[in-house]
């Protein structure tokens, strides 16, 4: 790009430099066209004229209200989504949370699965709570028509989380969806596992798709955000308000970056299909497995759901051990060496964690046969993988006796 030049004295006429140092560079636009979106920083948004100010002409005025990146990646969420309109939040509670204040009010109550992930749980127990609204945990086991047909007429929205991320139930979302719009209750469905790729909500008539970016979209676990997409265009501006009014954003280095993981989202998610459901294959005849908790293994539960609703199975499911002692389990995830010990998911990596502790608080108790393991397997060479488990088991196996 050529230099700017000065006057040939070397003199600067007009203003003097504090002002021109202000001002320069304001008017440089794109260097060149890139397959990325430009990175803008910026909390003040230069208007064209007076009365841009204070018009609603549909413009950004604010850089909270989101620039090039957080832009571009919603207009691609909106494509994976099938949806009208996304909304972004800082992190994958966030997007569940942030959807609940916008549409409930004190004296509604909510349906919420058991299975539900336990920071949501949290929220619903303490902050809902506080403000006047009732929750009420369902068996994510319990068939649709009863689920619907019980709910009061208090009931304003269900929260469905399918598989569950824990113990991996499986509901049928759409029978759901539809007959909670027969009686006028509005429907989540926290989709983080699908990643909105293997499966939609919206086209199966969920009201609002939630998802987790920080995990399987993101994809490098280094990344926190979280979405809600819509199609109805009232519910996408109640969200639109929603992220206004408690002052969220998320900036455009994180927006790039979750974009960039999207992009690459159909391969990594066919590959960890394919990697976790070789394990789970394995798993399933090692002596010291109870069950394998894999919705695309055949036989497990809900895997008719998921042949029929499905399009492929992302890298995370559980298996319940045979039974054994806490200190049991626990020398089992010390041994493993390739998978890491962490409670996120979606990223690159193997990860694994034990899931009783977490279970204690649910309201229901089906009996998994064993203690309860949660595996994500990432981009290792299954045969690695497996080999890091079978050395585990072995652990677990010695340690009992």
């Amino acid at each position: 790009m050529p230099a700017k030049t000065r006057s040939p004295s070397g003199a600067a006429s007009g203003p003097k430099d504090e002002t021109r140092l202000i001002r320069a560079g304001q008017g440089a636009g794109l260097a060149a066209a890139t397959v990325g979106p430009p990175v803008q920083k910026g909390s003040t948004v230069l208007l064209p004229d007076a009365a841009s100010l204070y018009g609603d002409h549909g413009r950004v005025t604010y850089g909270r209200q989101g620039l090039s990146a957080q832009l571009a990646l919603q207009e691609a969420l909106v494509e994976l989504e099938h949806a009208r309109a996304v909304a972004l939040y800082p992190s994958g509670v966030a997007a569940l949370t942030g959807p609940l204040l916008a549409v409930l009010k004190a004296g509604d109550e909510v349906l919420v699965t058991d299975a539900i992930y336990k920071p949501t749980r949290r929220f619903c127990d303490h902050v809902l709570k506080r403000f006047g609204v009732t929750t009420r945990y369902f068996d994510p086991r319990q068939p649709p028509e009863a689920l619907v047909g019980g709910a009061s007429p208090a009931v304003r929205l269900i929260l469905m989380e399918s598989p569950g991320s824990l113990s991996f139930e499986l509901q049928d979302v759409g029978r759901v969806a539809e007959l909670a719009r027969a009686r006028g209750i509005l429907t989540v469905a926290d989709n983080t596992w699908a990643a909105g790729y293997l499966y939609r909500p919206l086209d199966h008539g969920v009201d609002i798709s939630v998802q987790a970016l920080t995990k399987y979209v993101a994809g490098h676990s280094d990344v926190f955000m979280g979405s809600a997409a819509v199609k109805d265009r009232r519910l996408a501006q109640l969200l639109e308000d929603g992220v206004h009014n408690l002052g969220w954003a998320v900036a455009g280095e994180e927006a790039y970056q979750v974009l960039r993981g999207l992009r690459t989202l159909p391969t990594r998610l066919a590959r960890q299909g394919e990697h976790g459901l070789a394990v789970a294959t394995w798993l399933q005849g090692q002596p010291q497995v109870v069950r394998v908790f894999h919705p695309a293994l055949p036989g497990a539960p809900g895997h008719e759901l998921w042949k029929r609703d499905y399009t492929g199975a992302s890298g995370l499911f559980a298996f319940a051990l045979t039974s054994g002692p806490e200190a049991a389990v626990n020398a089992f995830l010390d041994a493993l060496e390739l998978f890491g010990l962490g409670f996120s998911w979606g990223g690159f990596e193997s990860l694994a964690i034990s899931c009783d502790p977490q279970l204690k608080v649910r309201r229901f108790h089906p009996d998994y046969g064993g203690p309860l393991i949660r595996l994500h397997v990432g981009l290792e060479a299954p045969d690695d993988l497996i080999g890091d488990l079978r050395r585990a088991l072995e652990v677990y196996a010695s340690f009992k006796g």
